[in-house]
């Protein structure tokens, strides 16, 4: 058994004479990237794979406020927006990566406008572009991320 005096020259083998044989397999389990998950690759045991998260059933964010500024907890989410004055959504920068959504529905009576936070760029069909609104009560969209600060609205716009 080495001593701590001893040089270390195969640290495998030196971890089976301790009787803790290192598999190399555990290496899958290294890397990934924010909001990855660690998937089976197979049925052979310990190999992994990182994969983008499949969220299959969406949480709620109810918002009731008259203003509310979307954030990165709000990936695999619906929020709704529900009041009965008008209500401005905002869309910040350096928040969200390319390829992200979040869906938006108004449930309130307040018709819901999405506004650009500083430094970002809307894009959309809705009457006034880059600060589209949802057409009525119920109305739902979708905001994708489509590069750095910029997004596409897309939905039941006005």
């Amino acid at each position: 058994m080495p001593t701590a005096t001893d040089l270390v020259t195969d640290l495998p083998a030196d971890f089976e004479v301790f009787g803790q044989a290192v598999d190399t397999s555990m290496a899958d389990l290294k890397g990934g990237t924010t909001g990855q998950v660690l998937s089976k690759a197979s049925n052979t045991d310990m190999d992994f794979t990182w994969i983008e998260q499949d969220d299959t059933t969406l949480t709620f964010n109810a918002q009731t406020g008259t203003s509310y500024t979307l954030q990165g907890s709000d990936l695999g989410k619906w929020v709704t927006a529900s009041n009965a004055g008008a209500i401005t959504v905002t869309v910040p920068p350096s928040v969200f990566a390319t390829g992200n959504t979040i869906n938006v529905q108004a449930i309130g009576a307040g018709q819901v406008t999405f506004a650009q936070g500083s430094g970002v760029t809307i894009t959309s069909t809705g009457a006034s572009a880059s600060a589209p609104k949802l057409r009525a009560q119920f109305s739902a969209c979708t905001v994708l991320c489509t590069g750095s600060n910029t997004f596409t609205i897309v939905g039941d716009l006005a």
